[in-house]
């Protein structure tokens, strides 16, 4: 294990002392009160990552105009009755030594106005489509911009008022309303704040100016900026270095470097599991040979060797985590104690942090379910030690049986196979999945160094529940494939996602039909499909039939995106809005637009239909306290199970 020489040792932003190198990455939390202001709730998970030894931490976006929302509940900063709250929370993150900075921001083309206010968003030029709500965006006149950067120098000014210790200004991927004047991909203007680059450049300068005259030149100011564009008409890295070096002659103390534009490269802005670590590093390292000032960096560091490399090598001055802190609040402290195998992993998988929050849910994260929940899920110990079985080493269970160790309880995790992970194991399966491994290995990690001891081999029966006499028993023991009712679902050409991925089944070169396009049948897709003629496996052709009218609906955005781009490459044929009728002896008969069609010509069809409950114990034990948790209760996602055993870990 390596020395982190460098990543504990402490920089200066401008006046802002830091007290190590990590900062925490802004992101979008919706944990504030509906009014923009700050709530505990807020308090309680900025306090946590400062705790957790967080040298920085970048607030998420504070907006300057409460009737211009970026998410429902934006933390607000545009007017002076923000500040008591905002102080509040200064107050808790500086208790710990940690400083914090807002990120402040108009949100412009994305803005929520128009859902919550009926007004359109604004942005440098009409026509801008905002990703979420597919509505377009007006100009801004010239008398509004002036109004507009005003707007943030008050913000900047509230800012010093409410003890934070600088503010980021966002200007990158072509997104908000600052980095949509400075990007050429949106900003089509032919007045003074468009055309040239100097154009571009007007309005952030004017708000920087605007911000050093509120809040004082010696008030740090960040930008957070795209090193590159990385799509047709976008600012290349050369161009970025250029006005980095005029942004830095204009008061910004350090850059936030991170790549790519919304929406087009959303998953280099956010990257899925899979992509590559340390995504930003080279081109943070090109921009900061051009500037003198601190260089921060984002953009899948997971790991405190990658983070230590990262400023030894000089890529940058400072790492910035995102969702590792949310995985693991405690991150630094572990990382500089050297407990490093202890640290809850990042996987990028998105299911929580983004999915969730897509679809109006709580943000939340797969290994840790107290993200948000920080004081309603404080671990306690138990108030009398019970005998806790638990059946299956699956996701839930190993999580249940963590929790329930730390608080005290003597458990015993019973799994019928050689190996933890239950249906998990096969998640890791396809092409760019195999870091899904680190959830199951450090769950099980955690769970024996809690103290719950593990018996491999062993399935859990009535008769080993009436033997064992546990006063608790948690039953995780996972779902089986979904076998459909239609004719033709067992026949011999008939396998399933689970027969494929778990090598129990295996099938040669050919015609594929996947039945089910969800991440398990898209994912199964990605890794069944070769194209072109392969010498030593032959061609496989995949068609994929699924009954909603979009495939994938299941998974993160970023991710999705990725895996689609895989397919389109691999050739694989995809069919939406269609119902199975029947599985034929050479493929299978679909409806679709109230059509009947024969897919033909398939040497193989794979079920990828979901799963349907195990629970073979909960209705026929008696004389013991009985909880059902993850899929052997209802079959979802991992998300889903591993909350649901760290919730039952406590209650025990």
């Amino acid at each position: 294990m390596k020395e982190l020489d460098h990543l504990f040792r402490p920089i200066q932003i401008g006046t802002m002392h830091i007290k190590n190198r990590i900062a925490m990455a802004p992101m979008a939390s919706d944990f504030a009160e509906g009014d923009g202001t700050v709530s505990d709730r807020l308090i309680d998970y900025y306090e946590a990552r400062a705790r957790g030894g967080a040298g920085l931490i970048i607030m998420e976006i504070c907006t300057i105009d409460g009737a211009s929302p970026y998410i429902p509940r934006t933390v607000g900063i545009g007017d002076d009755s923000f500040i008591p709250g905002l102080k509040r929370l200064t107050d808790a993150v500086h208790a710990h030594g940690c400083r914090i900075i807002p990120q402040i921001a108009h949100p412009g083309p994305e803005s929520l106005a128009p859902l919550f206010h009926g007004t359109p968003a604004i942005g440098p030029s009409p026509g801008i489509v905002n990703n979420l709500t597919r509505m377009k965006s007006r100009e801004l006149r010239l008398d509004e911009i002036t109004a507009v950067v005003e707007q943030f120098g008050a913000a900047a000014r509230r800012a010093r008022e409410a003890g934070f210790d600088g503010m980021e200004l966002h200007a990158a991927h072509s997104y908000m309303l600052a980095g949509s004047f400075l990007s050429a991909l949106r900003n089509r203007r032919t007045d003074a704040y468009g055309g040239t680059l100097a154009g571009r450049l007007r309005f952030p300068l004017e708000v920087i100016r605007a911000v050093r005259k509120n809040a004082g030149d010696d008030f740090p100011v960040t930008m957070r900026i795209s090193a590159e564009e990385q799509v047709p008409g976008g600012r290349d890295l050369g161009e970025t270095e250029y006005i980095a070096r005029i942004f830095a002659g204009a008061g910004v103390g350090g850059f936030h470097v991170s790549s790519g534009v919304y929406p087009d490269l959303s998953w280099q802005v956010i990257p899925p599991t899979g992509t590559p670590y340390c995504i930003n590093a080279k081109s943070a390292a090109e921009i900061k040979k051009c500037v003198q000032v601190p260089v921060m960096v984002v953009g899948r560091i997971v790991d405190p060797g990658m983070a230590e490399e990262v400023i030894r090598r000089g890529d940058a001055d400072m790492v910035v985590l995102g969702r590792a802190l949310l995985a693991d609040p405690e991150w630094p402290m572990k990382a500089r104690e050297g407990l490093w195998e202890d640290i809850a992993p990042c996987i990028g998988c998105g299911l929580g942090c983004v999915r969730a929050r897509e679809f109006g849910m709580d943000m939340t994260c797969i290994v840790n379910p107290a993200v948000g929940r920080e004081r309603e899920m404080a671990m306690h110990p138990a108030g009398r030690t019970k005998k806790v079985m638990v059946a299956g080493a699956g996701p839930a269970g190993l999580e249940a049986a963590r929790v329930a160790a730390l608080r005290g309880h003597e458990v015993v995790l019973y799994e019928k196979d050689t190996k933890p992970g239950g249906q998990f194991n096969l998640a890791a399966v396809p092409p760019s999945k195999q870091e899904l491994c680190k959830v199951i290995q450090y769950l099980h990690r955690q769970a024996e160094k809690a103290g719950a001891r593990t018996i491999f081999g062993a399935e859990v029966t009535p008769h080993l529940v009436a033997r064992e006499k546990p006063e608790a028993l948690v039953v995780a023991t996972g779902g089986r494939p979904r076998v459909p009712g239609f004719s033709g679902a067992c026949g011999g050409n008939v396998f399933t996602a689970r027969q494929i991925l778990s090598g129990e089944a295996d099938i040669g070169p050919g015609k594929v039909l996947i039945i089910g396009g969800g991440m398990v049948g898209c994912e199964l897709a990605a890794f069944c499909a070769n194209t072109g003629d392969n010498i030593t496996m032959g061609r496989t052709e995949v068609t994929v039939v699924e009954m909603k009218e979009n495939a994938g609906m299941d998974m993160f955005s970023e991710g999705r995106e990725l895996l689609f781009k895989e397919l389109r490459r691999k050739e694989v044929r995809i069919i939406t809005s269609a119902l199975v009728r029947e599985i034929t002896a050479d493929g299978a008969i679909i409806e679709r637009g109230g059509r009947e069609e024969h897919l033909s010509g398939m040497d193989y069809v794979i079920l990828a239909m979901g799963s349907e409950p195990v629970d073979e114990l909960s209705g026929v034990v008696s004389g013991v306290e009985v909880h059902v948790i993850g899929d052997a209760r209802e079959p979802r996602h991992v998300l889903d199970a591993i909350r649901e055993g760290s919730e039952i870990g406590r209650i025990l």
